[in-house]
């Protein structure tokens, strides 16, 4: 029994953290979407429905939706399916791929397109760099990594997929596209087309790696015993 006890211990001060963590990252993530959409709003040169349109259009404002409704349904809805699915290591792992991505390629390559001031610049740091970095902390020190398989990688490529099928669409319609790179009127549908390929390319290294480590994780945990 005593040799039980600070193992039980341990995962009850562990299991508080995460709920902490938990806490603090549905917090910081609706405060920063919700203040984007404020901002958004106030600043809009077009009509209330094409501006929430344009909002939704952002692979950064979905993707940290994603990350909100990943902390969020397990905790306050867990005994619906849609909040099962959020809990899954799987889906978690899948939505730090893709908070990877829009991390590295806004501070890589559209950081430098503008200036945010003030609070626009406070809520830009959280959506692109404080959030990404918390969630990867998350999966890190919380999630559970064991049973991967590579085959998991496949479905995750869905949603980078439907999104460039959606703000093409969107944008054909609209003549509104969220990124330079994607801009079919300046690029032309081939090459933005071949960026989109490159990108799903992107998105399946990365996932790849990520498969990767929590094997070696795995290996390393297994040769301890």
């Amino acid at each position: 029994m005593d040799k039980q006890e600070p193992k039980t211990s341990g995962t009850s001060v562990i299991r508080s953290f995460a709920l902490i963590y938990r806490i603090m990252m549905i917090l910081l993530s609706w405060t920063a979407l919700i203040l984007q959409c404020y901002l958004m709003l106030i600043n809009r040169e077009v009509g209330l429905l094409e501006t929430m349109i344009r909002f939704f259009s952002f692979f950064t404002i979905l993707t940290n939706l994603l990350v909100a409704l990943s902390f969020s349904l397990p905790l306050l809805t867990p005994g619906y399916r849609l909040s099962k699915f959020m809990a899954r290591p799987q889906t978690f792992t899948a939505i730090v791929v893709y908070i990877i991505v829009v991390s590295a390629v806004y501070n890589m390559f559209l950081r430098n397109l503008w200036r945010p001031e003030g609070l626009q610049f406070i809520v830009d740091l959280m959506l692109h760099t404080i959030l990404p970095a918390l969630t990867i902390l998350y999966w890190i020190v919380f999630i559970d990594k064991r049973g991967f398989r590579w085959a998991v990688v496949i479905p995750w490529l869905w949603y980078p997929l439907i999104y460039c099928l959606m703000i093409l669409l969107i944008g054909s319609v609209s003549g509104f596209y969220p990124y330079p790179f994607v801009n079919v009127t300046t690029l032309g549908y081939p090459i933005v087309l071949l960026i989109c390929v490159a990108l799903a390319g992107v998105f399946l290294v990365l996932s790849l790696i990520i498969v990767a480590i929590t094997k070696l994780l795995n290996w390393k945990q297994e040769n301890r015993h």
